[in-house]
């Protein structure tokens, strides 16, 4: 479970984001990262019972730095004011589609799927839900999926992409960027009751037909 003690340190570094005042708190910070990687070990084990590539996967391996990329940046804030995991086979930095945990006060949230894919990927997707369209659709418009989770997450095209049929039955889907389904824990309570990383699980565990779908097409 979440630990109090790991959103209170989260909290206080939002209003205290300068490295002075996090290296006067490592400590915390180090039990609040133990915390999260205690979480994403968890979340490893349970995932892979439904979805076994993600097993032998070292939650490490999947924990993201809190330390943010300030080069290119107008915010020059040195912290994230989050922690987060993506599980996936062979951790965060495979890029395969899998599943990301979001952890901040306020603002907590599970997602799972393919963020952003590049080119050659986003034309792999495209053209699999084009060519058998029963099968995506099949996935994201089941009813209990909806009623879940609602449509699909994230920006997309104005018009159809080149080379694909503004009548196809599937052209809202064709013209996605991203393809992600998120689920929100709205109050603190929620995140740090001995039931969150039971309903996480359940979460993932509805959200992975979109995954696994993902992957054989990405593969």
């Amino acid at each position: 479970m979440i630990a109090p003690e790991t959103l209170q340190f989260l909290k206080k570094l939002d209003r205290n984001n300068d490295r002075d005042w996090f290296n006067a708190h490592k400590d915390d910070f180090l039990r609040a990262k133990d915390n999260i990687t205690a979480l994403t070990g968890y979340l490893i084990g349970e995932i892979a019972k439904f979805d076994p590539a993600v097993a032998g996967t070292l939650p490490e391996a999947c924990v993201f730095r809190i330390y943010r990329d300030i080069r290119f940046s107008k915010d020059k804030s040195p912290y994230k004011i989050n922690l987060g995991a993506y599980i996936a086979p062979g951790g965060r930095k495979s890029m395969l589609p899998g599943y990301y945990v979001h952890i901040q006060p306020g603002h907590c949230f599970v997602a799972a799927g393919k963020h952003m894919p590049d080119p050659g990927e986003l034309l792999k997707i495209r053209t699999a839900i084009a060519t058998i369209q029963k099968a995506f659709l099949g996935i994201v418009e089941k009813r209990s999926f909806r009623e879940k989770f609602g449509v699909l997450h994230g920006e997309r095209l104005s018009r159809p992409p080149k080379g694909f049929s503004n009548d196809s039955p599937a052209i809202e889907y064709l013209k996605l960027k991203s393809f992600t389904v998120f689920s929100d824990y709205r109050t603190d309570k929620t995140i740090i009751s001995p039931d969150f990383p039971k309903t996480v699980v359940k979460d993932f565990k509805a959200m992975f037909p979109l995954v696994d779908y993902l992957r054989r097409v990405l593969h």
